[in-house]
């Protein structure tokens, strides 16, 4: 498979002091972040971020603190897009007192180690605060929008995507729970409420990207986008997501899926992805959530399984060219959702097959390492690569940024 749409380049112009060219100067040229968003949750990651010596209690999980450092060497060493959560029921258990500071230091966290952060999600009828329910209907909207206007606006600088609204297709029908947000969006509508989460996002950051993200992946999500599109909501990115705990669908599968939702020519986003190194849930089981089991352990045969289908996976994913980023839906298996084996570490720390496989496509066959190069005699050298950010650095030890784009680039650089 070749990956050309992915690649891009840059014409750099070496000068000494005086303006001439320097012919013949050696470089060293090594990329330090992928344009293609390789992504993963950075829940397991904030205490650390906040120097806790033990993770409070939160409505996802996640792994203990203990071993928050030895994860964050796993994770910053294959990924480059963290998503940090937001939901309302952890986020803000108590009205008015929403855990902002923690937040902020886990994003800026990240963005100091050259992390893209996204928000997820700011609007969804699962996991809304208990105090949300005694909100009379007429102020649920006004309140809704307020923390949507918040959060956004807290983390201007940090937080430059969100998954918006979340699951906005069984949103009006859901009955797995009472919420206060599924009432709302009986009264108002799909449109009507994604209107809502954007215009309120959008209030307070104009320049965020904005995500719409489902896991239905048929034709009622293809007409809600045509719906909403329609109607004038400016949609940054389409969110697919793909927790496969009952086996992976196949690249036909999957990219069948990817060409429906490409024709609306917005770049997509594949947000949750899982693949198992355990036992598959079974095939009868329509809400994941259903499924509870005592113990789900990784298995030898299932961590090599995984291992395939994960270099699989982001193979045919990368190659698409509508497909703009892939989270993986956990790290390590510590805290994982529902318990699954679904994470690329096993719960003691341990790297599975699968984690080396994906390393060995994204900082591997996908990267390019300190590379030795040399200018010619008009001081120009083209660097080439996977479309990202790069490291130039200049005899003596100064160094400067580039960025590799499909289109091309040009840089002159200073001795």
């Amino acid at each position: 498979m070749t990956y050309t749409h992915r690649q891009g380049s840059c014409e750099v112009t070496v000068l000494r002091a005086d303006g001439t060219p320097a012919a013949g100067c050696p470089v060293t040229v090594e990329q330090v972040r992928h344009a293609f968003g390789f992504g993963n949750i950075g829940f397991d990651l904030i205490a650390l971020a906040n120097g806790e010596d033990r993770a409070p209690d939160g409505v996802f999980g996640g792994a203990s603190a203990e071993h928050g450092a030895h994860l964050a060497e796993l994770w910053l060493d294959l990924f480059d897009t963290a998503t940090l959560p937001f939901y309302w029921a952890g986020f803000e258990p108590v009205r008015g007192e929403p855990d902002t500071l923690r937040l902020q230091r886990a994003a800026r966290w990240f963005v100091e180690r050259g992390v893209r952060v996204k928000g997820h999600p700011l609007v969804w009828h699962t996991l809304t605060p208990p105090w949300l329910s005694a909100v009379p209907d007429d102020e649920v909207e006004p309140v809704l929008r307020e923390r949507v206007r918040r959060e956004v606006g807290d983390f201007v600088g940090l937080v430059d995507q969100w998954d918006a609204i979340n699951e906005v297709v069984i949103l009006p029908v859901f009955t797995a729970e009472e919420n206060a947000v599924t009432r709302l969006a009986q009264r108002l509508g799909r449109v009507e409420m994604v209107r809502l989460a954007f215009s309120s996002a959008r209030s307070a950051d104009p320049h965020a990207r904005l995500v719409l993200n489902d896991f239905d992946l048929g034709p009622d999500y293809e007409r809600l986008i045509e719906e909403c599109l329609a109607a004038g909501i400016a949609i940054d990115a389409i969110g697919l997501q793909t927790h496969m705990h009952q086996g992976y669908r196949g690249e036909d599968a999957i990219l069948a899926i990817v060409d429906r939702f490409a024709r609306f020519g917005l770049p997509l986003q594949l947000t949750e992805t899982t693949l198992l190194s355990g036992d598959l849930m079974p095939a009868h089981v329509v809400d994941l959530n259903d499924y509870q089991v005592p113990t789900w352990p990784s298995t030898p045969a299932g961590e090599a399984r995984q291992a395939d289908e994960v270099v699989r996976h982001y193979r045919s994913l990368v190659g698409h060219p509508a497909v703009e980023s892939i989270t993986y839906w956990g790290l390590t298996d510590e805290g994982a959702w529902l318990g699954a084996p679904a994470g690329l570490v096993r719960a003691d720390g341990t790297p599975k097959p699968a984690y080396d496989a994906l390393h060995g496509l994204v900082r591997g066959e996908w990267w390019t390492a300190p590379t030795s190069m040399r200018t010619d005699e008009a001081g120009r050298l083209v660097v080439r690569g996977f479309a990202g950010d790069y490291r130039v650095t200049l005899p003596g030890g100064p160094t400067a940024g580039l960025t590799l784009t499909a289109a091309g680039s040009t840089a002159t650089l200073t001795l």
